[in-house]
């Protein structure tokens, strides 16, 4: 080791006894440093921001996507190493000069499966070394789900053992209620069984957007995700955005929590995403409300996945991705050793998925 002047060996003891990290770079650590034991996670002066983007859409609604390796180059320039590749799986038509459905009343946002063979064919051809990324079939349609175990057989055939993660799909997504979507039924969802078995049978995780409900009625859409979770108990099923929405900012925090809180603990494999800066600008932010929040995801520390929700269009960059990443980490400041480890350095989703790969240990100090 060529230490140079004016660092002295004491120095050097003092950087490895609170666990300094020699193979994490400014941005964040390299991809092999989880592969095994390394040092440990200095929190001082290591990001804060997670090592895992489990909510991340290489496509966007249009098809007029960000190429894939800038996506991955986006990454590799933060501290993310480890990614879901969402495509979307509501697209608009192929023909609509239409780019974000929000503007578009009326023009319909339709299942599809471009997307996810979009990404299928840019993970064969530029599949990144110093990044881990887990292919996403994100085409269900969960109001019609009779063609969901044919489409998976086809996608098993054309990219055998390439895709692991369902979702994000939708259940009930009030912000596409212009676009002709329409929640599932009671009954669509007792129609879901023939996939999930699917799923379970490879051991697939899916993520499922679910509105809990409004401004108006707060718990309008909840019977919808407790019938779901009831129904199959077995299944592996992440609730993107704790079930939140632009359309309810106002749920009380507390009454939020106890929603959340009753049924992870009566649903012991569901697991909460806590993507979208929904969450960070109009509930974690709010006055009052951090302390409530940091409580509960250190309660549940081993029941929570982070992510972005960045939507990789061709107006978004990387200064936009990074500000994503940022805002939706900011609560990873306040919270405890264990579930910064669980929740940011990825714990929780090398466990989920059964990974080679483990997280760090946080420096004691």
């Amino acid at each position: 080791m060529n230490m140079g002047r004016g660092v002295s060996f004491a120095m050097v003891a003092s950087l490895l006894l609170v666990g300094c990290a020699s193979d994490a770079a400014p941005e964040g650590r390299s991809l092999d440093s989880f592969r095994g034991p390394s040092a440990c996670y200095d929190r001082a002066s290591e990001p804060y921001t997670p090592v895992v983007d489990t909510h991340l859409h290489y496509r966007p609604f249009d098809g007029r996507a960000i190429p894939f390796n800038e996506v991955n180059d986006y990454l590799s320039r933060t501290s993310v190493r480890f990614a879901n590749v969402y495509g979307i799986g509501q697209m608009l038509p192929a023909n609509s000069s239409c780019s974000n459905y929000l503007t578009c009343p009326g023009t319909p946002v339709s299942p599809t499966i471009r997307n996810d063979f979009v990404n299928a064919a840019n993970m064969l051809e530029y599949k990144p070394d110093n990044l881990h990324l887990t292919l996403s079939m994100t085409f269900t349609d969960l109001s019609d789900p009779e063609p969901t175990v044919a489409l998976m057989t086809l996608y098993e055939k054309e990219y055998p053992g390439m895709f692991h993660w369902m979702g994000e799909v939708n259940l009930v997504k009030q912000a596409q209620f212009n676009n002709r979507h329409a929640p599932a039924t009671p009954k669509d969802i007792t129609l879901w069984s023939g996939f999930m078995a699917e799923l379970r049978s490879r051991n697939t995780p899916i993520t499922i957007h679910s509105d809990i409900g409004n401004d108006q009625t707060s718990t309008l859409y909840l019977p919808l995700m407790e019938q779901a979770l009831t129904l199959y108990p077995d299944n592996k099923i992440v609730w993107a955005h704790m079930g939140l929405s632009y359309e309810q900012k106002n749920l009380p925090a507390s009454e939020h929590i106890a929603i959340l809180s009753r049924l992870l603990d009566q649903h012991p494999n569901l697991i909460i995403d806590i993507s979208w800066r929904v969450l960070e600008d109009h509930y974690f932010s709010k006055w009052g409300n951090r302390e409530l929040y940091v409580d509960f995801l250190n309660q549940y520390a081993d029941r929570i996945l982070p992510g972005s929700d960045f939507v990789a269009f061709r107006g978004n960059n990387f200064s936009v991705y990074q500000q994503e990443l940022e805002v939706t980490s900011r609560i990873f400041q306040h919270l405890d050793n264990n579930a910064f480890r669980r929740i940011a350095l990825g714990e929780n989703y090398f466990q989920l998925l059964n990974l080679d790969y483990q997280a760090p240990m946080v420096c004691q100090r």
